[in-house]
């Protein structure tokens, strides 16, 4: 599947891994099971949660079937089936109402339920350029998953041009990005973080070009291999990662 960040006037895609690049990003993982790791940088303790094409799928997951929206992550992870995939981690990405449900682009199994945003007006969302992480097997058809939140953090390699590299707004914040191996790459911060702090880990150590803000307060993480299950204010649409089945492609 072909994961993709895409802004209204920029969009980078990056195409999975098949055959032998497939096999040497398996091989390059084994000795980590687990997805996702503590860092620090610049004495702000980050966890960065990693795809790897070859061992995960990734996929938007909003509210059950004929329900209404999960509003934390213990409560999508309490309506998993026996015989579900195995959870890598999750996280909430992606603008919301209310009630839960999005406001910008939002497809999930490749049904759209909400049209693209470009609104303008306050806030974080609307701090055009924003974006949309999605993915898509095919680029001529509607994404398998995505979801639209904002500001960009990092566009071509620089900062946003209305976020400062460190500034007083402290939250808990997360975002993704897609490298150049075709590995998208979550953060969370496990403490309060600027937008200038985490866009330039993204730039000056993920070495990723694009970087998506995807929600700050609320950001929550589940990472079952970490026993981790973050809980706190009500959340909006999930990126849920998923390990794929031995012998899948």
């Amino acid at each position: 599947m072909k994961a993709t960040l895409a802004a209204p006037l920029l969009a980078v895609a990056l195409a999975s891994c098949s055959g032998g690049e497939a096999q040497e990003a398996a091989t390059g993982n084994a000795a980590s099971a687990n997805a996702c790791e503590t860092v620090t940088f610049e004495d702000i303790p980050l966890t960065v949660c990693t795809t790897d094409p070859a061992r995960h799928t990734i996929r938007t997951a909003l509210k059950p079937a004929g329900g209404q929206p999960w509003r934390s992550l213990a409560d999508f992870a309490a309506s998993r089936l026996a015989d579900a995939a195995t959870v890598a981690f999750a996280m909430n990405g992606g603008m919301f109402d209310d009630d839960g449900n999005p406001i910008g682009y939002y497809v999930e199994g490749g049904e759209k339920l909400h049209d693209l945003s470009r609104t303008e007006g306050p806030g974080n969302f609307h701090m055009l350029p924003n974006g949309v992480f999605f993915g898509s097997e095919n680029v001529d058809k509607r994404p398998e998953f995505g979801t639209q939140s904002g500001p960009m953090l990092v566009i071509g390699g620089q900062l946003h041009p209305q976020i400062d590299e460190d500034g007083n707004s402290l939250r808990i914040r997360n975002a993704v990005g897609v490298d150049a191996t075709g590995r998208a790459l979550f953060v969370i911060s496990d403490e309060p973080i600027s937008f200038g702090k985490l866009a330039r880990f993204y730039r000056d150590e993920l070495k990723v070009p694009n970087a998506l803000f995807l929600d700050g307060t609320v950001s929550s993480l589940w990472a079952p291999e970490s026993d981790r299950l973050d809980s706190g204010f009500p959340i909006g649409p999930l990126i849920v990662v998923e390990k794929r089945a031995k012998g899948a492609s």
